[in-house]
């Protein structure tokens, strides 16, 4: 039976472009109760009051809401540090968290050297907090609804350039030539990255009968468990004929299950032996930055734009929600053509 369909987080959609704490699925946010009384918040714990309520937050999250685990966690982060803030300054329940407390925590949160973006994240966080305070009877009134936000920078996705991408590609057909099952594991899965423009998440979640050989075509399940259907072309049904022929046979195991994609052991190959690849690859290449899993995710936008696909086919290719965050990969192609007509125009 298919697993029940999880609910969107309100964080922003593409978070690898808002705060790699909550991007990278290896990582946990920082927690950050060092808010006015440093270290000695987390030693003393919140009040009774407090941790009541982020126990009962936690559990609206994760059974009501059917949030994946490490988004909870990224959103208890985010709250404790708030709550921790108030009880620092002698509030003991979430009632007393008025709009004041708020800020003067985001404030200190920026005295501290956090981030813009990493502010812009917990003021999110605080507001979907307080709002459901509200609903539950916790509070009378939505201290976070007046609460505003940093607008976060959003730095300009790396890309690798088509020779790179070449290359890359190149050296492992090499490599699965020489190298056995692993080795075909490794050029499929590269191939599928750029082909499709997955995230490393989905890959590694992939089954087998994901994949459509005829009609080249292979189903993602996203962020939220949102299904999609994303096309990859010859190289990349090449590259996974050859893997599920030839070489996955040799690695399975009797618990090896559907996975796609199955690491040394047999079992489903995980996100971390999936990056160490991407980015043990690209070193051998050239010149290339090493751009990770993400980074080919990148690529594969920039080159679909760059090809003269739509903004909105690839919003949907990529898995966004919302256009917006498609719309970062324009700014990279048009710093491109910048670039170019610079170089080649005689009056630029």
């Amino acid at each position: 039976m298919a697993p029940p369909a999880r609910t969107p987080s309100p964080y922003p959609d593409d978070v690898a472009s808002v705060d790699p704490s909550i991007a990278d699925d290896t990582a946990l946010p920082d927690k950050g109760l060092d808010a006015v009384a440093g270290d000695d918040v987390v030693d003393q714990g919140l009040p009774p009051a407090m941790a009541s309520a982020v126990e009962d937050y936690e559990r609206h999250l994760a059974v009501e809401r059917n949030l994946s685990a490490h988004t909870v966690r990224a959103y208890l982060g985010d709250v404790e540090s708030m709550l921790g803030h108030g009880a620092a300054l002698g509030h003991t329940t979430p009632a007393e968290i008025d709009l004041r407390v708020l800020r003067s925590w985001l404030a200190r949160e920026q005295t501290l050297g956090k981030s813009r973006t990493t502010i812009a994240r917990r003021a999110t966080a605080a507001r979907v907090f307080t709002a459901w305070l509200t609903r539950t009877g916790r509070c009378a009134t939505d201290a976070g609804a007046a609460l505003a936000s940093p607008k976060a920078h959003r730095p300009l996705p790396a890309a690798l350039r088509h020779d790179d991408v070449r290359l890359l590609l190149d050296a492992a057909a090499e490599r699965a030539s020489s190298r056995g099952p692993v080795g075909v594991r490794d050029l499929a899965v590269l191939e599928l990255l750029y082909a499709t423009g997955i995230r490393v998440g989905e890959l590694c979640g992939l089954d087998v009968d994901d994949v459509d050989h005829e009609r080249r075509v292979v189903r993602v399940f996203g962020k939220g468990r949102k299904e999609r259907s994303v096309p990859f072309g010859a190289p990349a049904r090449v590259a996974l004929d050859s893997w599920l022929r030839r070489a996955r046979p040799g690695l399975a195991r009797p618990g090896s299950g559907a996975a796609l994609f199955l690491g040394a052991r047999g079992g489903r190959i995980d996100q971390r032996a999936v990056r160490a690849l991407v980015h043990a690859r690209l070193r051998e290449v050239p010149g290339a930055v090493d751009v990770g899993p993400h980074g080919l995710r990148h690529t594969a936008a920039t080159h679909l734009l760059e090809g003269g696909a739509d903004l909105r086919s690839v919003q949907e290719l990529l898995g966004h929600a919302s256009l917006a965050t498609t719309q970062i990969y324009t700014h990279v192609t048009a710093d491109r053509l910048r670039a170019a007509y610079q170089q080649a125009h005689p009056r630029a």
